[in-house]
This record gives C-alpha cells, structure tokens and sequence, in this order.
C-alpha cells in the first residue's frame, strides 16, 4: 500500500473548494456511529466513522487503506463511506483497496450470505 500522503494533497484541492459547504452542512454525530450495533452488516458503503468506532472494522480499514484514518482532514470526511468518498481522492484510494477492504470487512458481519 502506498502511503496516503497523496491523498493530503489533494484532498487539501478538494476540501478547499467545498469548506463553505461542509460548514454549512456539518451534521452531528450519528448514534449508530457512536453505538455500533453488533447485527449491523459492514461495507464500503458504511460510514468511515461508524467503521472506526469498531475496532475489528478500524483494524481492516488501518491495514488495507493506511494512514486514512489519521488523516488531517479526517473530521471533514469522517460521515462519508468510501465509495463515495474514493473519487475525491484522485485515484489514490484504488478499486482494488476498495473491494480488499469490503471483502475484510465483509468477514466480520454476521448477516453474510454465502453464495
């Protein structure tokens, strides 16, 4: 994995030019992010911050996207889920971290259904 010092770069492009708007629209904390329900099924379209409120689900995240989750601009981008988030990043966060990390993350739910 490569470092995601890359990111910082250009997340510092992206942020820059919608700061306005992410003042404007911070929203508080969810429960569920705060409180992780042990039924709740993880992916990469779960929250990054309701991930890292579960210390198996930060654990994958850490390994398979490093340095994200102690990114300068990580309270700016904290409510999104990295499918959402990956484009804004320029490439840095790729499609093969993507299906690693929701193939990890996809161990540790309980409602997984094999095929």
């Amino acid at each position: 994995m490569r470092p995601i010092h890359l990111i910082a770069a250009l997340a510092v492009t992206f942020f820059a030019s919608e700061g306005t708007a992410l003042a404007q629209s911070a929203v508080p904390s969810s429960p569920i992010a705060s409180e992780p329900r042990a039924s709740q099924v993880l992916s990469i379209d779960t929250p990054i911050e309701t991930l890292v409120a579960i210390p198996m689900a930060k654990a994958a995240l850490d390994a398979d996207i490093p340095g994200l989750t102690d990114h300068p601009m990580y309270d700016q981008f904290k409510r999104e889920n990295l499918r959402a988030l990956a484009p804004k990043f320029g490439g840095a966060i790729t499609d093969k971290d993507l299906a690693k990390l929701q193939a990890d993350l996809a161990a540790l739910s309980p409602a997984t259904s094999s095929n």
